[in-house]
């Protein structure tokens, strides 16, 4: 398949301090083949300026493809990326964090296996690779592990890093798909479901990680983590 667009998928809750310099990013990158940027923003009702500060950006910048949605209530990352899938136009989508732990300078590596005609799919994977990674919390290294390993049980692949935000996928193949949850336990519950679609191919390329703490604003918890092992079992047994 021929990729013109690329659809950039970006959930955002409160994140006023990040959101213009991960734009900013997005905007510098030049993919290959000079794909397309579709950038699709989902406010998931910030209390903070969030809000004030896209529409700023995306005055300031009319160049850029900018599609801009808010949730009149706080529904959840999950819940925010499936407004962006829905909405989105391009041939793949990718999915960006509004804060500064993932690169877009390192979209063209997961583009690769898929202009190249390898894949389908391509998951980013933290824990593979020489790109950098800053050392942050030990359990939460061995809880992704762990969450990596029960999911791989299930969905008999063989991914190093089921938990990562970048995942790129075929537009219409995840458009077809019914997601239901509206937290983090999106990431099992894809994985699970795309698993499962006939001859699908699905690739790890690894990337870096500027991980934030709790104080600078990561928001995932050990709740999240239960939830997952419950999405994990629910989304693979429970076809």
């Amino acid at each position: 398949m021929e990729i013109k667009k690329l659809s950039i998928i970006i959930p955002a809750y409160n994140e006023e301090r990040t959101i213009t310099n991960i734009l900013d990013r997005v905007k510098a990158v030049q993919l290959v083949n000079n794909i397309e940027k579709e950038i699709v923003i989902i406010n998931d009702c910030s209390i903070d300026r969030t809000e004030n500060t896209i529409i700023k950006y995306k005055t300031d910048n009319p160049e850029l493809n900018i599609q801009y949605y808010a949730h009149e209530t706080n529904l959840g990352k999950g819940a925010a990326l499936h407004t962006g899938i829905k909405r989105a136009s391009g041939e793949y989508l990718i999915i960006q964090d509004a804060d500064l732990e993932y690169d877009p300078r390192e979209y063209n590596d997961l583009l690769r296996p898929v202009v190249e005609g390898f894949a389908d799919i391509v998951y980013g994977s933290r824990f593979m690779g020489h790109h950098p990674h800053r050392i942050l919390f030990f359990w939460h290294s061995i809880g992704n592990k762990f969450l990596t390993n029960l999911s791989n049980a299930f969905t008999n692949l063989n991914l190093t890093d089921m938990e990562t935000c970048y995942k790129l996928f075929r537009t219409d193949m995840i458009q077809s798909l019914k997601l239901q949850e509206n937290r983090f336990g999106f990431e099992p519950e894809v994985t699970a479901k795309i698993s499962r679609i006939k001859d699908i191919r699905i690739y790890e390329v690894g990337i870096s990680y500027y991980g934030r703490t709790y104080a600078e604003g990561k928001k995932i918890n050990w709740k999240d983590g239960f939830r997952a092992i419950y999405c994990i079992v629910k989304y693979n047994l429970f076809k």
